[in-house]
């Protein structure tokens, strides 16, 4: 069911921790509850077009260049020549995007759940894709990412896990299972890349996949990105390999030799992003953060409301 634009403005969010939430105020351009969701398009006056889903802010037009080139250039910069690439979940278009940028990569396959978070962001947010899903280059197929790496015979590069929280189907994202399956899929010195949440007030959330990764890669480094929009702001991914080759000036001569123009990811920040705050190298120790702020996966899943 799709429903219809508002003509005035709504107020959406979501919660952070007890007593605190984010909220804004925009436009309902889009509403709809797919098989798996519901999805909601804003017109934020600072933010620009915003992509919700049950409540959460997934991306924007404004930072969503942050978050972005974070999960895509950062790793394929660790990869001498990335040919193949698969993207689990990113519906949106935005890490697809990032990755066409490389003018090393031939093959990248996209693998989202959901048609109509596709469908919704061809529409409503086009320029998060920029064309993206229309290069040849790129094949969508829309399936269980999960079943799809487990299924797969194909090698890839570099696979980026573009997901939602660790709940419902999005769970077996976060698996030892799953991050086995995809190193079974990763070519000689492949990566693999995902986001694992803010670490302040989604710490369960980075510690369960710290965690489980571990168990599947040999060499695991969390590194982190400031995304306004995300609770928190301070967000993390994970990298993961064999043996991971992060160093920035290499990195910084792949980006000038395939004529990466970032507005977010520099050298300096490829470097630096590794560097963790003690309170970040406390949640992915194997004990766990000493204190845990924020709620757990399912209650930030669920708890997101319309504010009144």
């Amino acid at each position: 069911m799709t429903g219809r634009p508002q003509a005035g403005p709504a107020r959406f969010g979501e919660p952070a921790a007890v007593g605190f939430s984010y909220a804004y105020e925009g436009r309902l351009l889009h509403e709809e509850r797919s098989l798996f969701q519901r999805i909601e398009v804003f017109e934020h006056q600072t933010f620009g077009r915003m992509l919700v889903l049950d409540g959460l802010t997934q991306t924007t037009e404004v930072d969503e260049f942050i978050y972005h080139e974070m999960l895509a250039h950062l790793p394929l910069l660790c990869v001498a020549e990335p040919r193949r690439v698969l993207i689990v979940g990113g519906g949106d278009g935005g890490t697809l995007r990032r990755v066409l940028e490389h003018p090393t990569v031939e093959r990248a396959v996209m693998v989202e759940i959901d048609a109509a978070v596709i469908e919704a962001c061809r529409k409503h947010l086009p320029a998060i894709a920029a064309g993206a899903l229309s290069d040849p280059r790129a094949e969508l197929v829309v399936a269980d990412g999960a079943a799809y790496v487990g299924e797969s015979r194909e090698a890839f590069d570099a696979i980026l896990i573009d997901s939602s929280d660790p709940v419902g189907p999005g769970v077996v994202l976060f698996s030892p299972e799953f991050y086995r399956a995809c190193r079974n899929r990763l070519a000689p010195g492949g990566v693999l890349a995902a986001q694992s949440g803010g670490p302040f007030f989604l710490q369960a959330e980075l510690h369960t996949a710290f965690s489980n990764a571990s168990t599947a890669f040999p060499d695991v480094r969390p590194y982190l990105a400031s995304v306004p929009t995300y609770p928190g702001t301070l967000w993390s991914f994970l990298l993961a390999g064999e043996s991971l080759d992060v160093d920035p000036d290499s990195a910084a001569a792949r980006a000038a030799a395939r004529g990466i123009a970032a507005r977010y990811w520099t050298p300096e920040v490829h470097g630096g992003c590794f560097a963790l705050p003690a309170f970040v190298r406390d949640v992915v120790s194997p004990s766990g953060p000493p204190r845990s702020f924020g709620p757990s996966p399912e209650e930030h899943e669920h708890g997101a409301v319309p504010l009144r």
